[in-house]
């Protein structure tokens, strides 16, 4: 079915980074001298689209900034006033894909109510022809093509609406079939955490062995012929191998090599977090607050973000992706995007049986305060992140003045504006606490 292009509105970063002055640059040249002249020097100014595999389409193009300015959040005022006031980004508008929205009284009630006081970019709905599409296209691919669930988990599949959480994250993808790429990676990703650590029949008990074992599924097996066939047939062994195989099969078909290993790498990292939670269920233990925030730098939504080009069907160069200030951004990104889950899960997780740790639960224990103040100073600590995230993006925006470089950060602040609208609107997984 034929899909129409999703046209962008947001403004571009340079001129949105000319608004901070002189003093993002020389921040960033402050702290590593001769970075930006390095980068300028790149032959960078019209990066090709990557081999597309039969992705049709070209990227579409980014409109050109619509102006005006966004007052810069003027500090903390201290406790719930503070929080509820909601505060202000440091020229964000520049790092948007998508227009800002101002929610009313209608889309509110339909759509679920945003954390209050949650520092985040609300976003119009998502294109609902492309919800439609790619919500029928990873149905038909988790049941006739990976077998993913059972009968008795449609709902459950359903209700994530995981179509509307990928076109919401990725405004820029210019076909369906880039969308889809996310889309069963995404998929593969929650049926591992599911079946290999949560909900169904997940355990902490030899969670290390079924990871190594799921990751040679995307990081292939180079082994002994003699042995070669036994690891091929224990990637269709369960539904996270199969899932996992398959995601990651359509995936190097589309992307570079290097967007390829990129992937790999921050798999692998998802999968480190994994084992650190797993250890402290093991030993009942409540990590310090500090601990519980190392391992959701490794335990949280990188994977996502970090293919924001592959999706919009271009290449963040390695060498520009391998930056120390690209990968602060991109970590600071996915940890302020992993505390939303957090937040918006709260409730979720307390239902459910056994203690599950998110940030509000570690620091009520590991800090004396009640549940209701443990969770507002998670609020803090989340809008902390974000305006470190867009403070870091402007500075590597003004440093480093490539196209490719300033696509991929609207990327990455287009996904995390996706991720906020879809735990915020998803009401049949999520709800918020009665603290206010």
């Amino acid at each position: 079915m034929p899909v129409p292009e999703l046209p962008l509105a947001r403004s571009s970063l340079p001129e949105a980074v000319s608004r901070f002055g002189a003093t993002a640059g020389e921040a960033v040249a402050a702290r590593a001298p001769g970075l930006g002249a390095a980068a300028g020097a790149s032959s960078d100014a019209a990066t090709p689209p990557i081999p597309s595999a039969g992705l049709v389409g070209p990227p579409p193009a980014v409109a050109p900034p619509a102006g005006g300015t966004e007052a810069a959040w003027t500090g903390p005022a201290g406790g719930l006033e503070r929080l509820l006031s909601g505060p202000h980004g440091l020229g964000t508008a520049g790092l948007r894909l998508t227009p800002r929205e101002e929610p009313c009284a209608e889309s509110a009630a339909e759509r679920g109510r945003p954390v209050p006081g949650l520092y985040h970019h609300p976003i119009p709905e998502p294109d609902p022809v492309r919800v439609d599409e790619v919500s029928r296209r990873i149905k038909a691919w988790a049941l006739d093509e990976v077998s993913l669930y059972p009968e008795e988990w449609e709902e459950q599949f359903d209700g994530f609406s995981v179509g509307r959480y990928m076109v919401g994250c990725h405004p820029d993808a210019p076909t369906v079939d880039h969308l889809m790429l996310a889309t069963r990676l995404m998929v593969a990703e929650n049926a591992v955490d599911d079946c290999y650590c949560e909900d169904h029949g997940g355990s902490p008990i030899g969670l290390g062995e079924r990871l190594l074992l799921a990751h040679t599924a995307l990081d292939p097996l180079y082994t002994a012929r003699e042995y070669q066939p036994d690891w091929a047939a224990s990637l269709h062994a369960d539904a996270p191998r199969r899932a996992y195989r398959s995601a990651m099969d359509y995936f190097v078909r589309a992307a570079a090599p290097s967007q390829a290993d990129r992937l790999r790498h921050d798999m692998a990292r998802l999968h480190l977090g994994y084992l650190a939670e797993a250890a402290w269920a093991q030993q009942d233990r409540v990590p310090e607050v500090w601990e519980y925030l190392a391992m959701r730098q490794f335990n949280n939504f990188r994977p996502c973000p970090t293919i924001t080009d592959t999706v919009g069907g271009y290449e963040l160069p390695a060498d520009l992706h391998a930056r120390a200030d690209m990968q602060k951004v991109i970590a600071l990104a996915s940890n302020a995007t992993t505390i939303v889950n957090d937040l918006y899960s709260y409730t979720k997780e307390l239902d459910a049986p056994g203690r599950h740790l998110n940030l509000p639960v570690v620091i009520a224990e590991r800090e004396g305060l009640s549940d209701k103040d443990a969770y507002l100073k998670s609020v803090e600590i989340h809008n902390e992140l974000m305006r470190d995230f867009e403070t870091e993006a402007a500075a590597l925006a003004a440093a480093c003045p490539l196209p490719s470089a300033h696509r991929f950060l609207r990327g990455v602040a287009a996904w995390v504006d996706g991720n906020h609208h879809w735990h915020q609107s998803n009401t049949y997984r999520y709800s918020l606490p009665d603290f206010w």
